[in-house]
């Protein structure tokens, strides 16, 4: 009840924001984007917290709304929030830093665009890791004591993450290929120095 009783009292406080704004005249003239922290997953999975890789903790709200942006539109580009930054250079005509490691979300911006992300690369702590493309997604636990575990999903025919493929035999092709770019992804980020990198690095020679 606390949970979305908060959910609530936020909503309300961002229409202030909008109202006020519209009383002063700025509402036209104003960029509004708006992100979330991860969600609980309360009670999905049989988990309250967010210590997790499934969507319902990994997903978060991004909205853009303003000058310079697509009205009316919802995309299922994969995307990270660090891409906020140079997404509202571009909408306010600052150049981006070529330090910036985010990517502009706007359509058509050819200029410091870059292609769009074909996986995103998932962590908690030290014990699980997980990579997902436009349709299925892979979680690897590794904690210690235990052996290896690794989940599969078809996120388009199971968007809840309830049946793990990982031991069809059907998706043993898919299983590897993300293996494959999770690996890449783990390397891309320097990311060994782990509990999960000790106990799952060397086998990233599949």
């Amino acid at each position: 009840a606390e949970y979305y009783a908060m959910i609530t009292h936020m909503d309300a406080q961002i229409g202030r924001v909008m109202e006020t704004l519209k009383e002063q005249n700025q509402f036209d003239n104003t960029l509004f984007v708006f992100a979330g922290d991860n969600g609980l997953a309360v009670g999905q999975h049989g988990l309250l917290g967010k210590q997790n890789c499934y969507q319902h903790s990994v997903a978060v709200p991004l909205v853009f709304a303003g000058p310079g942006v697509p009205g009316n539109e919802q995309r299922d580009d994969l995307v990270y929030l660090f891409d906020i930054y140079p997404t509202v250079c571009a909408l306010t005509g600052v150049d981006i830093p070529d330090s910036v490691e985010g990517r502009n979300l706007l359509p058509g911006k050819k200029e410091n665009a870059a292609e769009k992300r074909d996986v995103l690369y998932f962590a908690y702590t030290g014990v699980q890791r997980a990579v997902r493309d436009d349709r299925f997604k892979l979680i690897e636990y590794a904690v210690k004591g235990r052996d290896r575990v690794t989940q599969l999903f078809d996120l388009h025919a199971d968007p809840a993450e309830m049946n793990n493929l990982a031991s069809d035999p059907e998706y043993a092709g898919k299983l590897q290929e993300l293996r494959e770019k999770l690996c890449s992804c783990a390397e891309e980020w320097d990311d060994q120095k782990t509990e999960w990198g000790q106990a799952f690095w060397d086998r990233c020679t599949w």
